[in-house]
């Protein structure tokens, strides 16, 4: 799913939009499986349990999976499909959250720097942390952006479209 275009400005082009790198969730399936592992075991053994006391262990059970299903595997894939890192011809644009929802605009004009840096393990996900400096704030880390390089590429180069516009 793209990133909604009516929520641009007039003469806004959309350049890009990604998500967080699909590395974010090898976390929430692992977590997945040694549930799922760990519950038919806790399962097969109410099951040899009898009268109330399998009733109670199986119910245990089943509330305790499905609570921490919903905290170590879906909650993570919910963070990351409600986060959304765009570039358009004239900002960036961070946003994240369902219920509370946060945001950064960055003007592609107040941007004074634009960095990129990944790992051993990032570079063999093809993955990494962009870094932006604007012209009076902190710099911001946009970590797990897919194909980092590419993107820092990019977004120097509208860097600089926008900079040589100025200039006319």
């Amino acid at each position: 799913m793209g990133y909604p275009e009516d929520l641009l400005s007039p003469h806004e082009r959309l350049l890009l939009h990604r998500r967080q790198h699909w590395k974010v969730l090898i976390g929430a399936g692992a977590w997945l499986a040694v549930i799922a592992v760990a519950s038919v075991l806790g399962l097969m053994w109410a099951s040899s349990l009898s009268g109330l006391g399998a009733t109670v262990a199986t119910a245990a059970i089943a509330v305790a999976a499905l609570a921490l299903l919903g905290w170590l595997v879906v909650a993570p894939l919910i963070r990351w499909a409600t986060t959304h890192f765009v570039i358009t011809s004239r900002r960036l644009l961070f946003r994240t959250g369902v219920f509370t929802r946060t945001g950064i605009d960055i003007p592609v004009a107040r941007i004074a720097s634009v960095q990129f840096r990944h790992g051993v393990i990032d570079r063999m996900f093809r993955t990494g942390t962009l870094i932006i400096e604007s012209a009076s704030d902190d710099p911001l880390e946009f970590d797990n952006i897919p194909e980092v390089e590419k993107v820092h590429q990019m977004l120097y180069h509208e860097l600089y479209d926008e900079l040589s516009d100025d200039g006319r």
